[in-house]
């Protein structure tokens, strides 16, 4: 026998579906950093062909060691700089950085959104730092084969100011190695809460790092380890490789606004920890989907809460498609880690270098009759 709870939740999910206009982001908008686009050039007297010189030589920024400023395409020596978000961007050299002190809430969370790229096919890495907060971003795999890579990184405020700071750590064999940055932005984020019928925290995933205006590839979310603060609250990140944050403006949003992708097959994975009542039943619901990007096949999530699994099997053919899985779990503490992960690997069919996966949508969790 069905449970009633689960298929009223999917009839209500059908309803939204087809109203998307009652589904809206409370979350207010991010903003880029003063010259945070890097498009408010140096003085030709602060340039040397690309090297910047001195430490205030890019505007509203400092800089520690050799930094590039340069524009995107093709490059001298043929090499190929992807900026993806508007004209120029900025190339730490060895050991170098650039810093730029903005002001924040002490106490709020906040999530910086940025585009960043390798230069090489060494394995390079972005420090990201709000001190004492401080993160590696390993660049060696490419999510995206087009342009450079969006992440976002999320940090707590320790005072009415935050020095950011992107740092390359790394003495690179080749000096002409080494990331790019092209566009940095922040938003501050609340906490989110459960309800009385759903113990997910952002169950939809509507609150999340800003979306910027002129990126159509979605916002990789790093894992745990390389960030303490998670970019989408409620939420942790969990695996060894980044889960990406979709919007509906870019990709197929089954519910609401945002999404999350999971891109890296059982190396991708997200959960949450829910409170419950030990040996009462629970009834777990969500939404597995396409996100409409020429990802194609066997998109299988696995779900996990307690003792209880699921193997949700869903077949994409790239056309925007969901479907709603539900299962039941005992709880056996007062905590029950909630986990999803994709089971296989995917790449776009028209961009092999692409990786996708299932999108997972409106995750519910809620008593069992």
């Amino acid at each position: 026998m069905p449970n009633n709870n689960v298929v009223n939740y999917e009839r209500e999910m059908m309803l939204m579906s087809k109203d998307m206009s009652i589904c809206s982001c409370t979350c207010p908008f991010g903003s880029l950093l003063p010259n945070g686009n890097f498009e408010e050039k140096p003085k030709p007297s602060d340039i040397k062909k690309t090297v910047l010189q001195g430490k205030y030589a890019l505007p509203k920024w400092e800089i520690n060691g050799l930094v590039e400023y340069i524009s995107g395409g093709p490059q001298p020596g043929g090499m190929y700089f992807a900026v993806a978000h508007d004209i120029h961007a900025v190339r730490l050299g060895n050991e170098a950085s650039i810093s730029q002190i903005i002001p924040v809430k002490n106490g709020s969370t906040y999530v910086l959104t940025f585009g960043a790229s390798r230069t090489c096919a060494q394995d390079e890495v972005l420090r990201v730092s709000i001190p004492p907060q401080s993160g590696d971003l390993p660049l060696q795999t490419l999510y995206s084969s087009n342009d450079g890579d969006t992440y976002a990184w999320g940090f707590k405020a320790t005072s009415n100011s935050a020095k950011v700071i992107f740092h390359n750590p790394r003495m690179q064999e080749d000096p002409a190695c080494g990331p790019l940055l092209d566009v940095v932005a922040v938003k501050e984020l609340f906490p989110p809460r459960f309800t009385k019928v759903n113990l997910v925290k952002n169950n939809g995933f509507e609150k999340g790092p800003h979306l910027l205006i002129n990126s159509s590839q979605g916002v990789l979310l790093p894992p745990k380890q390389k960030d303490l603060t998670s970019p989408l609250p409620g939420w942790i990140i969990e695996s060894i490789k980044a889960v990406k944050f979709i919007d509906s403006e870019n990709f197929n949003v089954p519910f609401g606004r945002a999404a999350v992708e999971l891109v890296a097959g059982r190396e991708s994975a997200i959960a949450q920890v829910i409170r419950t009542i030990p040996n009462k039943v629970y009834n777990v619901a969500f939404t597995v989907g396409d996100a409409k990007n020429n990802c194609h096949g066997s998109m299988m999530v696995e779900a996990f809460a307690g003792k209880g699994t699921m193997k949700a099997p869903f077949k994409s053919e790239g056309k925007g498609k969901f479907k709603i899985f539900s299962f039941q779990f005992k709880a056996i503490s007062d905590r029950t880690r909630l986990t999803f992960f994709s089971s296989f690997y995917h790449t776009r069919i028209n961009d092999y270098g692409t990786l996708c996966g299932p999108v997972l949508e409106e995750v519910r969790v809620f008593h069992a009759a």
